[in-house]
């Protein structure tokens, strides 16, 4: 896998010159009226799941004759819904671009978009155990008292649960413990479930006093939570070549395969795939996500932030005068 953006850490969004997401006057009308009309599938991570709703809502409006169907699970359940269940899917949003380069590219999709980043906190209520004492200095000891639970998605399914595991080991490097990593991945394992949004409700109905989560969720649930060091919190893309130290298996793009993923910063990606069975309304809707006043002003008001410039891969499927925003599907 060649890893491009993930390995060299998000050096293309100081790039300027290679993304401008400034929208193109003519990308809208470059979709007749029968790309108004009918039924567009977008099968999405769950983090994104509100801000999607709103922009989906915002669309469907200006478009009263489009009828938009969203499928929410883990990124790599999306994905392999593409792959091994053939299912149709107009667009895809994942929570980590990885997974389209690696389950998606170049089969499925010609190219991607990354439009946001995120980060790993630790989530909690006024009802967990110890919430008033727990810091981003003291949160391994906390999360392994034995009177303590926590929950984390799967690394099979979503890329926050083997974002989880790159925080443990990075915390093992981070807090001088080298066993740490094997220890609170060890704890508590039938809390694991298929996504992070599963987590929720356990947290909320006091069965888990913590969960890992993307800071974005907290943030839009209402949730306590403690900010990680930078070290660890995967979100800084000036500390790509730390993490890309953490590594974690995972199942691979084939059944029964397995395929090794390694820390790096976070970026949210959005691709259309090749199939799609709506393209053209596909296209409409991807020039409202990208568009810095519409889709991406709604992930910044609901707490993940826009890149700016985002970032299109391949970069030479844009031509020198083509700005990196929706009409890089075309």
């Amino acid at each position: 896998m060649k890893n491009l953006l993930i390995a060299n850490g998000l050096l293309f969004i100081f790039m300027i010159s290679a993304c401008n997401r400034a929208p193109s006057p003519s990308s809208r009308s470059s979709v007749d009226d029968a790309g108004t009309d009918g039924t567009l599938i977008i099968f999405h991570a769950g983090s994104v799941t509100r801000p999607v709703r709103v922009i989906a809502d915002s669309f469907e409006k200006k478009h009263p004759r489009v009828k938009i169907l969203h499928e929410i699970c883990g990124s790599r359940e999306c994905a392999k819904k593409v792959t091994e269940l053939e299912k149709p899917c107009d667009i895809l949003i994942s929570s980590d671009i990885d997974v389209i380069e690696s389950m998606l590219y170049p089969e499925y999709v010609e190219g991607w978009i990354g439009f946001a980043t995120n980060e790993m906190v630790i989530a909690f209520t006024e009802t967990s155990r110890y919430h008033r004492q727990i810091s981003a200095q003291n949160w391994p000891d906390i999360l392994l008292k034995k009177d303590v639970n926590y929950g984390r998605s799967d690394p099979d399914s979503d890329p926050c649960g083997y974002r989880t595991l790159f925080t443990f080991q990075l915390a093992a490097s981070y807090y001088h413990r080298p066993e740490l990593a094997k220890i609170l991945a060890s704890k508590n394992q039938k809390y694991i479930r298929p996504k992070e949004m599963d987590l929720l409700a356990l947290l909320q109905s006091g069965s888990l006093d913590y969960i890992f989560i993307y800071r974005s969720v907290a943030l839009q649930h209402h949730l306590k939570f403690i900010s990680l060091p930078p070290e660890i919190n995967l979100s800084n893309p000036l500390l790509a070549s730390e993490y890309a130290k953490a590594v974690v298996s995972v199942s691979g793009k084939k059944p029964g395969e397995k395929q090794l993923v390694y820390g790096s910063p976070m970026v949210y990606g959005i691709t259309l795939i090749r199939n799609a069975p709506h393209k053209k309304l596909a296209l409409l809707y991807l020039d409202e996500f990208l568009s810095p006043k519409e889709g991406l002003a709604v992930f910044e008001a609901n707490g993940q932030p826009a890149l700016d410039p985002l970032i299109c891969y391949p970069l030479d499927s844009l031509s020198a005068s083509q700005p990196c925003n929706g009409q890089f599907f075309r």
